[in-house]
């Protein structure tokens, strides 16, 4: 079965939607990131199922110049592994380049690695990085 996925560059999106996303993956939701982080954003990227349901999201973070961080990727667990995550950073790269930017910097965990280098083309770089809580 193929599933119906509508993608869509800054498309509406609540913050409970991504608390729910985010829960449904077994992420730390926090309510009002959302409403809070938004505004730092040069955009975001949702996919629907055709009955409207959210699927997946993405962020794009910028520093109003040339670089983009492609933060907060998610995608209902029931609907992983089917092209959905991929299909998000690939419009979201899209919009970054569009909006001027040169990079798009991207961190995640380990478990991540081969979505976002084989699936994603993103490459390894040097990077640092401080824990500043915990």
């Amino acid at each position: 079965m193929t599933l119906e996925i509508k993608f869509e560059w800054c498309g509406e999106i609540s913050d409970a939607e991504l608390v729910a996303l985010t829960e449904s993956f077994g992420g730390r939701s926090e309510v009002g990131w959302w409403d809070r982080i938004r505004p730092y954003s040069l955009g975001w990227v949702t996919a629907r199922l055709a009955d409207g349901a959210s699927a997946g999201f993405v962020s794009v973070a910028w520093d109003g110049g040339n670089h983009a961080f492609l933060i907060d990727t998610k995608v209902r667990s029931d609907l992983q592994r089917q092209g959905i995550g991929a299909n998000l950073v690939r419009i979201a790269t899209d919009y970054a380049l569009q909006a001027g930017c040169e990079w798009l910097h991207v961190d995640f965990d380990d478990h991540l690695r081969s979505f976002y280098f084989d699936a994603c083309g993103f490459r390894a770089t040097n990077a640092g990085l401080i824990a500043l809580r915990g």
